[in-house]
């Protein structure tokens, strides 16, 4: 019997949301905006997080990076014409030598990858393409986390002896060996003819890491022994003539023997102590000549990370207030409604309806609009997340957390606005209810 009364209340109150189309649509506009809002919001949160946590992945764990900077000049001012000179002080640049003294002495250190890169082009059978040659050592593919596809790693013999060996990207295996295996061939890089040891598996990378960190598309690159640089192709700390006359060996002013070096500590705790340590070390021995940059990339995107969140936490108050703007709504309406239907709240009461019929018959009503306004705006923050990502290239990511979270909201609005209007309904006296005019 209770069931029967319940339903026969729902099918009334749907009636009254059916006869009404426009006005239940008009007042449902604030959930429908509210939970589209929601949504979308969340949805470019959850996007720029997952982004911010794949750069952490590309960038590595734990890393701290060194790279050196070109140009270092002071000024001087001349005692006796009173101009100013400028002089560059002298400094050896940064070496290997200084990445082996930091393995030595600093603690808490991992592995330190340092990194050679030259512009060169790849040619075989014909084909020409440019990319960059990069001379690391083994650390280096397990610092940025790189995992090999086929092949092998540099032998320490290939390291000893600077042997022309290459590790190539997934790009360049597939541009050059479209229909064989590229182990055991050579391709030319540059003046040398390298013999292919070993392929990459492909790492993605979206053009707004490249440009956001800096990094390169390494599946176009060819991977070399470190040793193998410096012997072969260049090495910017050998004393030539050039250098005397320019200080440096490619006539860039470019001093550094390496372009690079990229250090893991064992805690990120020890990020910041390990970078102090660091700059002051790196300081003294390049003669008080501070031609080196230190960055956290990890620590710098953590910031980036907790400026992130509250920005969602800031989106997702702002969309908050559109559904509780959006119940506020349902409230007016309906109570605007019980004053428009007080015969007929009159005409079930006295034909032997209770109280708790009108209330369950106007709650069943806020409800409906508001369940409904809640699917239209899941509907709608779906379509606006995948506007913004398509339109905007900006990544969104979709949750059915915040799908369930949002239309959660949207009933819970409903139930908890109609209260007010279905029981004024149901305070109504049947009498005078059916005297109103």
């Amino acid at each position: 019997m209770f069931n029967e009364r319940l339903l026969a209340n729902f099918y009334i109150a749907f009636e009254a949301v059916l006869a009404n189309k426009v006005r239940s649509l008009l007042t449902a506009l604030g959930i429908i905006f509210g939970v589209a809002a929601v949504i979308a919001m969340l949805a470019i949160g959850t996007g720029a997080q997952q982004e911010i946590m794949e750069q952490i992945k590309l960038v590595g764990v734990n890393n701290i990076v060194v790279e050196p900077v070109v140009e270092q000049v002071e000024e001087q001012l001349d005692e006796n014409s009173g101009l100013e000179k400028e002089r560059n002080k002298f400094s050896p640049g940064l070496k290997l030598a200084d990445a082996e003294a930091i393995r030595k002495v600093i603690p808490g250190i991992n592995k330190i990858s340092p990194e050679i890169v030259m512009d060169t082009y790849i040619v075989k059978s014909g084909i020409r393409r440019s990319a960059k040659l990069v001379g690391v050592n083994p650390a280096y593919f397990e610092v940025l986390d790189f995992q090999l596809r086929e092949g092998r790693m540099f032998s320490e013999n290939n390291l000893a002896k600077g042997d022309p060996v290459c590790i190539i990207g997934r790009s360049v295996a597939a541009r050059f060996f479209p229909n064989e295996s590229p182990l055991g061939k050579k391709i030319k890089s540059g003046s040398q003819w390298l013999e292919v040891v070993g392929i990459l598996e492909e790492r993605l990378v979206s053009e707004s890491s490249i440009s956001k960190l800096g990094i390169r598309d390494f599946n176009m690159d060819v991977y070399i022994p470190i040793q193998t640089m410096l012997i072969r192709y260049k090495n910017r700390d050998l004393v030539t003539e050039s250098q005397l006359n320019d200080d440096s060996g490619d006539g860039s002013g470019n001093y550094h023997q390496i372009d690079k070096m990229v250090i893991q500590v064992s805690e990120s705790e020890l990020l910041n102590p390990t970078a102090e340590v660091l700059a002051k070390m790196l300081e003294r021995r390049h003669f008080n000549v501070v031609d080196f940059e230190i960055t956290i990339p990890e620590l710098l995107l953590k910031q980036q990370q907790r400026t992130q969140n509250i920005f969602n936490i800031v989106l997702g108050a702002i969309a908050g207030i559109s559904l509780l703007v959006g119940g506020i709504g349902i409230m007016n309406i309906m109570l605007a409604s019980v004053m428009e239907r007080i015969k007929e709240i009159g005409l079930r009461l006295s034909l032997g309806a209770k109280k708790n019929d009108i209330v369950n018959q106007f709650l069943f009503e806020s409800i409906m609009i508001s369940v409904s306004g809640g699917l239209i705006g899941v509907v709608l923050g779906i379509i606006l997340a995948h506007l913004v990502s398509t339109f905007a290239e900006f990544p969104t990511v979709i949750t059915l957390s915040s799908i369930l979270l949002s239309f959660g909201v949207a009933a819970t609005v409903g139930l908890v606005f109609g209260i007010t209007p279905a029981k004024r309904a149901a305070s109504q006296d049947p009498i005078t209810s059916l005297r109103y005019e």
